[in-house]
């Protein structure tokens, strides 16, 4: 796990280097050289930079807006601009997918611009589509004291938090849109960006696993279990669970909160879980035993504080800000710091990479596919058959995410079946049109008709 790679400091040389500093001097040297070259080149020069105005004044504009993004630590000390694993992976998946899918089409025939353009599209509501249905599942987390803190904190997509059902459905709907307006094959297209969307998202769970998110359950197995560091989500989730404090907790009541509603994975990712709770065992020798506790005690309320206070005690090396609290009845209340808590996580399936490797396969499996696909669409049909498949099985060793509307289908199982009814659809409306070229391996042909 790798959350931040590394920053970009926020002075060099006793200047900003975003907002009002260097990273506006080099945008704006830039097309100062750019101008001169052209006015040496070019006698309609003026013409061509008016339409460029727009694109410098939005670079501009992002040179400050980047301002917003800079990081300090609780004490207020500067860290600078976060360059993070989860956006890099993002950036080599989106350009991976692009790349196969533009020499797919142009293996056709199809000028790389449509792809490039189609891809753009796609890469924005894909992306506002993903963030969308995260923030939609998860709305609780994302309340703060004012509705500007709230909107910066949804735009923080960088950081993770991104549903890969939401970014599928967006990307489509854009796709569909785009390709009508422009009079393409929507099946056509379909067919050659199918493995590009793949092999996209293997990339990106890798970024998942940088992240930390989107984690298994226990894993006894020492070759395949994954070991989080300290202020991981599945650190964190396992605090809340009681498992790295050495308790073995019984929920009371139903588990409710205060309000009496049950509690659900967003409470959870609050990190300030509610109780009570029966201890049915204790650990020997764990936190908890050496604090005291005992089976039989009721656990009144067990309190985490946030990731960020955890990863500053950890970098200053402060042991004495409690990080952990719990009430119990018949004892005081307890505490613990960083320093006196597991050095990792419990052992856990690394989901992620199984979901890689699972899409890798997937694109692989399509690519190969691809010239042996009897009419336009059958590439894609097969991966909107083959993935929700692949995806309900795969949830069923993630405990990052709760059962919904009363089952123990998550909400991903739940897109999964919509997505599955979509493909039987899909493939009973191929079945109907005329097959392409006879020869197998050709690659497509002119529709002939179908016996």
């Amino acid at each position: 796990m790798r959350q931040v790679l590394f920053y970009i400091p926020a002075e060099l040389a006793g200047l900003p280097v975003f907002g009002m500093g260097w990273l506006l001097i080099l945008w704006l040297a830039g097309w100062t050289i750019y101008t001169v070259v052209l006015a040496c080149l070019r006698r309609d020069w003026q013409r061509e930079l008016l339409g460029h105005l727009l694109l410098i004044g939005l670079g501009a504009g992002v040179c400050f807006l980047l301002n917003w993004m800079l990081e300090t630590t609780p004490a207020g000390e500067p860290l600078g601009l976060p360059i993070r694993g989860y956006g890099v992976m993002l950036l080599l998946a989106t350009v991976a997918g692009v790349g196969l899918s533009v020499y797919a089409a142009s293996r056709e025939g199809i000028e790389p611009d449509v792809i490039l353009s189609l891809a753009f599209w796609m890469f924005l509501a894909g992306i506002a589509g993903a963030r969308l249905f995260f923030v939609i599942q998860y709305w609780k987390t994302f309340q703060r004291e004012t509705p500007l803190a709230a909107l910066l904190e949804m735009l923080k997509f960088t950081e993770g938090g991104l549903v890969v059902y939401g970014s599928v459905i967006g990307g489509l709907l854009a796709a569909v849109v785009y390709l009508r307006r422009q009079k393409l094959p929507v099946l056509k297209v379909g067919d050659l960006i199918a493995p590009g969307m793949l092999l996209g998202l293997a990339l990106g769970r890798l970024g998942c696993l940088l992240n930390g998110c989107c984690w298994g359950g226990a894993c006894e197995n020492p070759y395949l279990a994954l070991h989080f560091p300290p202020a991981s989500p599945p650190y964190l989730d396992q605090l809340d669970q009681g498992q790295l404090l050495g308790l073995s907790l019984v929920a009371q009541a139903g588990e409710e909160d205060e309000a009496g509603e049950p509690q659900d994975a967003e409470d959870r990712q609050s990190r300030s879980a509610r109780g009570p709770w029966l201890v049915a065992a204790v650990e020997p020798g764990s936190p908890a035993a050496r604090r005291g506790l005992q089976p039989g005690q009721l656990v009144l309320r067990l309190s985490i504080r946030p990731a960020d206070e955890w990863r500053e005690a950890i970098r200053t090396n402060n042991t004495t800000v409690p990080l952990v609290s719990l009430e119990a009845d018949d004892t005081p209340r307890v505490e613990w710091n960083w320093s006196e808590l597991p050095g990792s996580s419990g052992g856990v399936h690394p989901t992620q990479l199984y979901s890689s490797l699972n899409a890798a396969l997937l694109a692989w499996f399509l690519w190969c596919y691809y010239p042996f696909r009897r009419r336009d669409g059958e590439v894609f049909a097969l991966m909107l058959s083959l993935y929700p498949i692949a995806r309900i099985l795969l949830e069923w060793i993630r405990v990052d995410e709760p059962g919904q509307w009363g089952t123990s289908l998550t909400i991903s199982q739940w897109v999964s079946l919509g997505l599955l009814a979509l493909a039987a659809a899909l493939w009973l409306i191929l079945f109907r049109r005329p097959v392409l070229s006879e020869s197998l391996g050709s690659g497509g042909g002119r529709p002939v008709n179908s016996t």
